[in-house]
């Protein structure tokens, strides 16, 4: 279960949603600040589509990559997050390098991990905690917890920000390991003697493969 959660959470932010979405949350939704209820009806519509479609996306992973392209482009601030990992390498680069190490993350995570996401189980109980604001005005935490029958709860943290007029999600963490910190150790080493660019043409190319760990 840990290795699926951390496919649904880090190859895709939406996809992770399920973690956070009971499928009797409309009612409860309604009352709830609006990124945490966002994070609910997003993730009742994908975990009824994966479900619902399951078969479909384990005969076509073309129509499953194109799903999760567009839930992903509609809450995901992909480039924003990839700055993020790219810390301190981000200085200086451009908004064209930024958007295609992001596009080249977010496939190279999909080619890897998107088998996984048909595997996980749609009968889950889960519930959005809390929302707390981030320091600095950096937008708010919505903290969640996913409870499996048998198992213990499992905490799932999305951070958002407004983008656009929009709330989006910047960062994924499953039982407190960050989507944003992960990438950012992984690939600081690799951009200590290269750029943005052969980095990002690794990713593409499949010599570099993102690692969202177990």
């Amino acid at each position: 279960m840990k290795t699926v959660l951390t496919a649904l959470a880090l190859a895709c932010a939406t996809l992770a949603m399920p973690a956070v979405a009971p499928v009797h949350a409309a009612t409860a939704a309604a009352t709830l600040p609006a990124p945490s209820r966002l994070v609910l009806d997003n993730s009742t519509r994908v975990i009824a589509t994966l479900e619902k479609r399951r078969a479909e996306f384990n005969r076509n992973p073309a129509a499953l990559r194109s799903f999760v392209s567009t839930e992903f482009n509609q809450i995901f601030d992909r480039d924003y997050a990839a700055r993020q990992v790219l810390g301190r390498h981000a200085r200086g680069a451009s908004d064209a390098d930024v958007a295609n190490f992001a596009d080249a993350l977010a496939n190279n995570l999909m080619q890897r991990y998107g088998s996984s996401l048909l595997a996980f189980n749609t009968r889950l109980t889960a519930r959005v905690k809390s929302q707390s604001d981030l320091p600095r005005g950096l937008g708010v935490k919505v903290s969640s917890e996913l409870v499996r029958s048998g198992g213990e709860p499992v905490p799932v943290d999305y951070l958002m920000r407004q983008s656009g007029g929009s709330w989006k999600v910047f960062d994924v963490m499953v039982e407190g390991v960050s989507f944003v910190q992960t990438f950012r150790a992984q690939f600081d080493a690799e951009l200590q003697n290269k750029t943005i660019a052969q980095v990002t043409q690794q990713l593409r190319a499949g010599t570099l493969q993102a690692d969202a760990g177990r």
